[in-house]
């Protein structure tokens, strides 16, 4: 049996902050199986619900070296689901109000890397073959296994996967955490990690160190080996090109299933979508919008950030304005994408919507009230969203780029190539004419995004291709 130790800083339901919460808390248990022994790593977050806190084994007590010191980790343990998932514990480290950005997220981060090691090494739980480490969070357990843990007998032997979730985000910090921290001041090939004379740069530690590489969708495999998404990393990726590959993210059916959706008004299928609708005149009702099933409904359900294209949407509003449409906004962000979005739905209510929140229950009436999701991203990693609105239905409208364009075709959804303003309008023209004028062509294409199979079964099988690959 081959032994899988998932190691990430985030992983549903115990902390998610986003598709990485997702992935941890979904992959895992799709691919244990008899051949697989998966089991995840995780830091002992403050953010945990007490619920799960409770249920949690204590195991045992041991210390990791961290530079020039040592510090406290405690062990434990809880089965959810099947599969059995590991805490590592440190209130200095981990007790905090923030996941992430805290002043010394270098530090913390760096602990928990050398934790997930000294883990393996002093607790002698579950020794494995192979480590799965998730973005720049654990990109340093691949560089320490192999500058200060190769000469145990036990590590010689582990290979090491590395996904990029979002290349955006590195780990940047000053160059001395590599010897303060990391404890590879000695280390001649530690330079490796610096991205300049003055950086270290956790992911593209791992990049150089791991055994393979892994992206969240195929495209964005292929796109990071390009300037304008390599993040100034993308030399490195060709360099590594034949370790290099694209395994497109799941969603979880059994949350998002409009035949089954609690959380819905009205529960259909592929065969009873004409019910859909009359979630959309409830959703309409309750954001304040016009009722009327014939205007169709668009939605943005995202984080407002710059990376989701929504320049292009701000500069398209008054474009909106004049065509028979309505737009629902469901997300927080950046003020100017919040304040624009709010001042919209203040002079034309009937036509806009803003609710800025993240509302999970509000999120499933979207996916299952509205017509079109717009995402019309600048890059976009893997998507998910995209994924849960085909499930309901719901027909995307995306640009062209990473795992959108990997998942959404002219048979199920809409799409642009060039990022442009008036590229993205001649979409939502189109969308609109068929709306209109062509029902039954809606129809097909509804039914063709809800037969998608964007299940983890077929990213698991993926995965396992690519852990048997690393053990022969």
């Amino acid at each position: 049996m081959t032994k899988i130790l998932f190691t990430a800083f985030e992983a549903a339901p115990f902390v998610k902050t986003g598709g990485l919460g997702d992935v941890a808390g979904s992959l895992p248990a799709a691919v244990s199986s008899s051949v697989f022994d998966v089991r995840v790593v995780l830091p002992k977050l403050s953010a945990i619900p007490e619920r799960y806190v409770k249920k949690m084994e204590f195991v045992t007590t041991f210390s990791v070296p961290l530079g020039w010191r040592n510090q406290y980790c405690g062990l434990f343990r809880l089965k959810h689901k099947g599969i059995l998932y590991y805490f590592l514990d440190n209130e200095y480290y981990f007790k905090r109000d923030k996941v992430y950005g805290e002043f010394d997220d270098g530090e913390r981060v760096a602990f928990f890397s050398k934790a997930v090691l000294e883990f393996i090494l002093s607790a002698e739980e579950f020794i494995p073959d192979i480590i799965h480490c998730n973005d720049w969070h654990t990109a340093l357990v691949p560089v320490l296994l192999r500058e200060q843990y190769m000469k145990i007998p036990e590590f010689t032997r582990i290979k090491t996967v590395f996904t990029i979730h979002n290349l955006k985000f590195q780990g940047k910090f000053s160059k001395f955490v590599i010897g303060d921290i990391c404890g590879l001041a000695k280390t001649p090939a530690a330079a490796q990690l610096l991205s300049d004379k003055h950086t270290a740069n956790y992911l593209q530690g791992a990049v150089i160190y791991c055994d393979r590489i892994t992206t969240v969708s195929p495209t964005y495999a292929e796109e990071i080996r390009m300037p304008y998404y390599g993040e100034g990393l993308d030399r490195l990726f060709n360099r590594r090109k034949d370790d290099l590959s694209g395994i497109l993210n799941g969603i979880d059916y059994r949350v998002w299933n409009p035949a089954k959706d609690k959380k819905i008004p009205v529960n259909y299928d592929a065969s009873t979508l004409a019910k859909k609708h009359e979630n959309k005149l409830v959703l309409q009702k309750e954001l304040g919008l016009e009722v009327k099933k014939e205007i169709p409904l668009f939605i943005i359900i995202s984080r407002l950030t710059e990376q989701k294209g929504l320049d292009l949407v701000n500069y398209l509003l008054p474009k909106f304005q004049q065509r028979s449409m309505q737009l629902a906004v469901l997300g927080t962000g950046d003020k100017k994408y919040e304040n624009t979005f709010l001042h919209y739905a203040g002079i034309d209510s009937k036509k806009f919507s803003a609710t800025i929140s993240f509302n999970n229950d509000l999120a499933h009436r979207m996916y299952a009230g509205a017509d079109v999701l717009l995402m019309p991203s600048r890059f976009e990693p893997c998507g998910l969203t995209q994924m849960i609105a085909m499930r309901y239905g719901t027909l995307p409208l995306v640009r062209e780029t990473g795992g959108l364009k990997d998942t959404v075709h002219v048979n199920n959804g809409f799409s642009f190539l060039t990022f442009n303003a008036q590229d993205m309008l001649y979409a939502v023209d189109c969308a609109l004419d068929i709306w209109f004028n062509r029902k039954r062509r809606w129809r097909t294409m509804q039914k063709e995004a809800m037969a998608e199979d964007f299940s983890w079964k077929a990213s698991a099988r993926e995965y396992r291709k690519l852990y048997s690959e690393l053990m022969t």
